[in-house]
C-alpha cells in the first residue's frame, strides 16, 4: 500500500541539526540526526558527535524481543504571616528565597544536554488527532534486547499517545538491509516499509533508533494525519529529548519513557519564554525592596519622634531658664485660659438670668 505524501526524516546528533525538509518525490524527508563518540558515520551527510560514548550496557539476546499492547480502537489527552514590622533580616532572607527560585526557574525551562544544547521550545499552539484516527497497536520492537520493562516504556509512550493524538512506535535495531552502515535511502525505504507492514492507518508516528560501534541514527515516519500534530518543531522536541536523556545515566527503558513523556507535554504546550519570569519577578523583588526600605524609613520617623517626646516629658522644668519657664508656663495657660474663662462667663450669666 502505497503512501507518497507520508512524512519521513532522521536525526543528527551533535554539530548542530541538518538542513531543512527538502522534496523527495513527492515526499517530506528531514534533515539528518545521528550522534555517538565522534567521527562520521555511515553513508549519510554530515558528522558525529563528540559527546561521551554512552555507559556500555548488558548484554543483549540473539532473539529480536517484540512488544505488543492491546488491539483496540482508541477514542480521541510554601510559618505564619510576618506581620506589618518586617525585621529587616527577614527582608534580606525574602529577597534571597526570591532571587533562588527565578534562578532556579530559568533553569527548569530550559533543560539541556552534556553537548550544552537546549530542548528545542515549542511556538506552535497544537490540538491532538481527532477520536477515532489511530487503532492501537504494539509500541515497539526491540532487536538488540535493550527494553527491560515493557511496562514503563509503553506508559511513557501512552502518555504520548494520550496528548498528541499520535500513537508512536518505537523500533530498535542495528542493522538494516543486512548492513551496520545504511545509507539515507536505505534508512528511509526501511522505515516505510516497517510502516506499512505494522500500521493501517495515518495515526501513527514510527521513530527508528539505529546504534552500532558507539554510533546512532535517529529516523521517523510520520502518517499523514500524525503529521499534523508532529510537524518538524515537534520532531525535534522529541529527538532532544531522546539525545538529553541517551547521554544521562538513566536505563535504556527509562531513556525512551522519559523521552516520549516529556516530549508530548511541550509539544501540546506553547512554551512561554522565561524573561517573562524573569520580568515578573523582578517587579516582585523591587516591590518588596521599596516596601521594605519604606517601611524602615517610617520605622525610623516614628522612633525619633517617640524619643523625642520621651525626652520633653523627662526633662524637669527646674532645667529651664526662667525666659524658657516663662514662655512654657504662657503656652499651658493659653491652653486651659479659654475654658477657665469660658466657665466664669457661664456662671456669670447663670447669676444675671438668677437676679431677673
Amino acid at each position: 500500500m502505497g503512501r507518497g505524501g507520508r512524512s519521513s526524516g532522521g536525526g543528527f546528533r551533535s554539530s548542530g541539526r541538518g538542513g531543512g525538509f527538502r522534496s523527495s518525490g513527492g515526499r517530506r524527508s528531514g534533515g539528518i540526526r545521528r550522534g555517538g563518540s565522534g567521527g562520521s558515520f555511515g553513508g549519510g551527510s554530515g558528522f558525529g558527535g563528540f559527546h561521551s560514548p554512552r555507559p556500555p550496557r548488558t548484554p543483549r539476546p540473539p532473539r529480536p524481543i517484540v512488544g505488543f499492547g492491546g488491539m483496540r480502537p482508541v477514542g480521541g489527552v510554601r510559618p505564619g504571616g510576618l506581620g506589618c514590622l518586617m525585621p529587616s533580616t527577614i527582608g534580606i532572607v525574602v529577597v534571597i528565597v526570591l532571587v533562588a527560585f527565578l534562578f532556579n526557574f530559568c533553569a527548569s525551562q530550559n533543560p539541556s544536554s552534556s553537548s550544552t544544547q537546549q530542548i528545542t521550545v515549542s511556538t506552535i499552539k497544537r490540538e491532538p488527532l481527532e477520536a477515532g484516527a489511530v487503532i492501537e497497536t504494539g509500541y515497539y520492537t526491540d532487536e538488540l534486547g535493550w527494553i527491560t520493562d515493557a511496562a514503563k516504556l509503553e506508559s511513557g509512550m501512552r502518555n504520548f499517545f494520550r496528548r498528541t493524538g499520535v500513537q508512536p512506535y518505537l523500533y530498535i535495531t542495528d542493522e538494516v538491509d543486512g548492513t551496520h552502515y545504511p545509507t539515507d535511502a536505505q534508512l528511509d525505504s526501511f522505515a516505510n516499509s516497517i510502516y506499512d507492514v505494522l500500521f493501517e492507518d495515518e495515526g501513527h508516528m514510527l521513530v527508528l533508533f539505529f546504534e552500532y560501534d558507539g554510533q546512532y541514527i535517529m529516523w521517523y515516519v510520520n502518517g499523514l494525519a500524525a503529521d499534523t500534530v508532529m510537524d518538524k518543531e515537534a520532531v525535534d522536541i522529541l529527538f532532544d529529548y531522546i539525545e538529553y536523556y541517551y547521554y544521562s545515566d538513566l536505563t535504556d527503558t527509562e531513556m525512551f519513557a522519559n523521552a516520549f513523556d516529556k516530549a508530548s507535554e511541550r509539544i501540546m504546550d506553547v512554551s512561554v519564554s522565561p524573561w517573562i519570569y524573569v520580568l515578573i519577578a523582578g517587579c516582585v523583588v523591587a516591590v518588596a525592596l521599596v516596601a521594605y526600605f519604606w517601611w524602615k524609613a517610617a520605622a525610623k520617623r516614628k522612633k525619633e519622634k517617640e524619643e523625642h517626646t520621651r525626652r520633653i516629658l523627662e526633662t524637669p522644668l527646674e532645667t529651664f531658664d526662667d525666659s524658657e519657664a516663662e514662655r512654657r508656663a504662657q503656652k499651658y495657660e493659653s491652653d486651659n485660659g479659654g475654658t477657665e474663662q469660658d466657665a466664669g462667663s457661664g456662671s456669670s450669666s447663670g447669676g444675671t438670668n438668677q437676679d431677673k
